[in-house]
């Protein structure tokens, strides 16, 4: 699973080997925890987070939504992910 983005110790990650499912989501790692967050709805779906961690996250998304919908493209055909400008 490719890192597409990395900022304030959270990881980015999408799977582009045709295991990723409908909606269009991405994984985020901090720590020890893991959760999953819907494209479309810019909200987590799945897992754990701390919450000031899920605002940066949620804000990202927000601002980063095209390109991340573009990787979920390329994802779905099994083509190399574009790495996307974290949050500063």
């Amino acid at each position: 699973m490719p890192s597409i983005s990395e900022f304030y110790g959270l990881s980015i990650y999408m799977y582009n080997n045709g295991r990723e499912h409908n909606p269009p989501h991405f994984h985020v790692f901090y720590g020890d925890m893991e959760c999953v967050i819907d494209i479309h709805k810019c909200k987590k779906v799945q897992g754990k987070m701390a919450p000031n961690k899920l605002k940066l996250i949620l804000a990202w998304c927000v601002i980063h939504k095209d390109e991340l919908l573009h990787n979920w493209e390329l994802a779905t055909k099994k083509m190399d992910l574009i790495n996307i400008a974290p949050l500063v």
